[in-house]
């Protein structure tokens, strides 16, 4: 049975009303164009929700628009530009279905016809409104004999083709839905990239936020390989609202949750998504990983990834990507700004002041210039801290168990005792490896200076809380500030219990070191961008737990991405395959790691479903994708 697709004009075809557009060219400099405009547009969203009939919509709207055949050729340059993204890079789908697509439009066919064609559309298989002019080339109306300037016209020019198949159509409007109305459709797909109507949605056999989305479900090859819409993106603990509007932009169904959720809540939440965004509180367990089941990126929307399973992640091929430079200037100016509140005993004195009390003293008060800064991890944000510290006077010492270049003029020191018993204030900037559980506790603080000011803004499990808290209260250690918790409550409405609470010299924060504006901005938009560029590409760059590729946009090919057990043989077996298929190889990238292997191969168009099903079921296979 053949497959017919009838395709309207306005906000589906194009992103725009035409007409709204040519009011906009029409009325340029005219003291009328506000209020007009205004005026146009709720007369179309009038017509097309059905709230009034379309031919009284059409002339009220042709009244104020004041426009002349001379405006015409600017409209049409304007609506090139204008044509839906997904009907772009589908030009392949209108010629191969030339003879199948028709355009019904209750627009003009004086611009509409430039546009469609050059999209490979059928002269005549358009189907729209002819405007009339009078002596002067100004419009004066429209033929109105024409089925399509009354309502149900477009049904009535369907009776009158008598196509003989199933027929489907994408459009905006009420006047579209009325073609399935009256029985002419298989199918009305409601067409929601540019405009969501709720009222047309309602009466929709299939919402579609693209055509790839159209061509999908009715087994049609598209530009891309798998609907955007259809990729289910869950974004917990309030990511910042760029990053939520640049996944929504690039087309994916995006779901926010404020807050964390717990290990059980997660296992059910996580059912059907394909991208996992998430930031510090959230536990992302190998219980949870193993109850995804369509799982392909993670998105850690911070600079950690211990609350990550990065194995489990590995073993089931989702790739997991962090922000690893983003907030970093935020948390080392909390560590300056905490350093000298500490020294200069500023927090307690401010307490004291709200409570009325007035405590003018010297006494305890530093300055930091000429104090030794000892650094427990030098990495990005060690190294930063380092750099903003000796600019400010501080001497630097810092150990780390890899080896570091040091910046500056801060000095490396061999082992963490000879650090802790150097530093004036220690300041600890470690990963969360469990390795690193309780590196400071007891021994460590009896290593330190007396009246040693602590700093932790790194990971909550890294100090032994008690300890911290016995070094307190001996004064060993004369002032803290810890960012970070062994135990944080899941969202801001729960209670935050910790045995540091009411101490004196010590501030503790709610784990804001990198919570500023401008580094939620920054990690806003660098983490989609890498899952993105994976999701779009295979493009693996700064994943922490997958062998990274740069790789070039896909032209002219089909890119396959297979994921697989780092094992002897694979890209033999890969190869071979595409051999015994005659497959032309364009270009072909591998990568591996310890564990996995990731190889990317572009091969010519031409490729059968046999093809795929025997990549995906060489032995070690993990996940097996195909890109457009």
């Amino acid at each position: 049975m053949d497959k017919y697709f009838i395709i309207d004009f306005d906000s589906t075809l194009t992103r725009v009303e035409a007409m709204d557009l040519l009011a906009s060219i029409s009325l340029e400099g005219k003291p009328q164009k506000e209020e007009a405009e205004s005026k146009i547009k709720e007369l179309t969203d009038l017509g097309m929700n059905g709230e009034i009939s379309f031919r009284d919509s059409l002339k009220d709207r042709l009244l104020l628009l004041e426009a002349n055949k001379s405006h015409l050729p600017q409209l049409i340059t304007a609506l090139k530009d204008q044509v839906s993204i997904s009907f772009k890079r589908n030009t392949a789908f209108f010629n191969e279905y030339s003879d199948k697509i028709y355009v019904i439009s209750n627009g003009f066919r004086e611009y509409i016809e430039p546009i469609v064609t050059s999209l490979g559309v059928l002269p005549d298989h358009i189907f729209a409104n002819e405007l009339i002019f009078d002596e002067k080339g100004n419009i004066k109306g429209f033929d109105e004999n024409n089925p399509l300037s009354k309502d149900g016209g477009k049904a009535a020019i369907i009776r009158s083709l008598d196509l003989d198949g199933d027929i489907y159509v994408i459009g905006d409007g009420h006047n579209d839905y009325e073609i399935k109305a009256a029985g002419l459709a298989n199918k009305f797909y409601a067409f929601t990239e540019n405009i969501s109507r709720e009222k047309v949605m309602e009466k929709a056999d299939h919402i579609a936020p693209s055509l790839d989305e159209v061509l999908f479900e009715n087994k049609i090859n598209s530009a891309i390989s798998y609907p955007k819409n259809r990729i289910k993106v869950l974004l917990l603990e309030n990511v910042h609202p760029i990053g939520v509007s640049l996944l929504e932009k690039e087309g994916f169904s995006v779901e926010v949750y404020p807050a964390g959720l717990d290990e059980d809540e997660l296992c059910e939440k996580i059912k059907g998504i394909s991208i996992l965004g998430l930031r510090s509180k959230t536990q992302l367990s190998r219980k949870v990983i193993e109850s995804a089941d369509r799982l392909m990126a993670v998105g850690a929307f911070c600079i950690g990834t211990n609350q990550i399973d990065l194995d489990a992640c590995q073993e089931r091929g989702v790739a997991v990507f962090n922000a690893p430079f983003s907030n970093t200037r935020s948390v080392v100016e909390l560590a300056i700004g905490s350093i000298i509140m500490l020294i200069r005993n500023i927090f307690d004195k401010s307490v004291l002041m709200h409570h009325g009390k007035w405590d003018k003293s010297a006494s305890g008060s530093k300055e930091i210039r000429g104090k030794k800064l000892g650094l427990i991890g030098y990495g990005n944000i060690g190294a930063q801290l380092s750099v903003l510290a000796e600019s400010i006077g501080m001497d630097v010492y810092y150990y780390d168990t890899e080896e570091k270049l040091a910046l500056g003029n801060a000095t490396k020191l061999d082992s963490l005792e000879e650090l802790l018993a150097e530093a004036d204030v220690v300041s600890l900037h470690v990963d969360g490896r469990i390795e690193n559980t309780n590196i400071i506790g007891k021994r460590e603080f009896d290593l330190m200076k007396e009246g040693v000011i602590f700093l932790n803004l790194s990971r909550g499990h890294v100090v032994d809380i008690t300890a911290l808290k016995e070094a307190i209260t001996s004064k060993k250690v004369a002032g803290s500030a810890v960012d970070v918790f062994p135990v944080e409550p899941k969202s801001n409405n729960d209670p935050f219990e910790n045995e540091l609470r009411g101490l004196p010299n010590i501030i503790l924060t709610p784990h804001i070191g990198g919570s500023t504006e401008e580094a939620q901005v920054n990690i806003g938009q660098f983490v989609p961008a890498r899952i993105m560029d994976y999701i779009n590409t295979g493009t693996t760059t700064n994943s922490v737990n997958f062998p990274n590729l740069q790789l070039p946009r896909l032209q002219n090919a089909h890119r396959l991405i297979h994921i697989h057990k780092n094992v002897p043989g694979i890209i033999a077996k890969i190869n071979q395959l595409f051999a015994e298929h005659e497959i032309n190889i364009v270009g072909q990238y591998l990568k591996t790691n310890e564990k996995i292997g990731y190889v990317i191969t572009d091969i010519d168009k031409a490729y059968s479903k046999d093809l795929i099903k025997a990549l995906r079921a060489i032995d070690h296979t993990i996940k097996f994708r195909v890109l457009y």
